[in-house]
């Protein structure tokens, strides 16, 4: 199996232990509100902590997919949360699963900066194929922005 690192930085003008709470404890909820393909995301197993495995249910091209979550570890007092994609749609046939390893900042402004690290395991000695790697981080920045979206326009969240 081998193991490919890469690096994402986001910026965002909610200070972060509002977006913390957006992104990590209310996600399930804002998610379907604020992203048309998103049907609804349960917890299949475990009690939403560490180990806990989700499921988001969604439309992609007509058809009913999913994508399975299994949170790693939760530091609340660090800001952080950390992910794998397990299952589903999400997952490659290359790939034996994706890990996330985000973390919010104080940014300028009141604001956040986001850095999240991406491991692709591979089955094998593959690769990851630079197309996937490329419409991952464009789906997963499009599902950041969607939730900072709905906290702007929701300023009593």
């Amino acid at each position: 199996m081998g193991v490919f690192t890469f690096e994402q930085e986001t910026t965002s003008t909610v200070a972060p232990a509002k977006l913390y709470k957006a992104v990590v404890h209310d996600a399930d909820d804002i998610i379907v509100k604020a992203v048309d393909q998103i049907k609804s995301v349960e917890i299949v197993e475990g009690n939403g902590g560490p180990g806990s495995i989700k499921k988001l249910n969604f439309v992609e091209g007509g058809k009913n997919l999913y994508v399975l979550h299994k949170i790693e570890a939760i530091d609340e007092a660090n800001f952080g949360y950390n992910y794998s994609i397990v299952g589903g749609a999400g997952i490659p046939d290359t790939v034996e699963k994706i890990s996330f390893e985000a973390k919010l900042f104080e940014g300028p402004n009141g604001g956040s900066i986001g850095k999240m690290t991406v491991k692709y395991h591979t089955k094998g000695d593959a690769k990851p194929v630079e197309k996937e790697v490329e419409e991952g981080k464009a789906k997963g920045d499009a599902l950041f922005k969607a939730i900072e979206g709905y906290v702007l326009a929701n300023p009593n969240y």
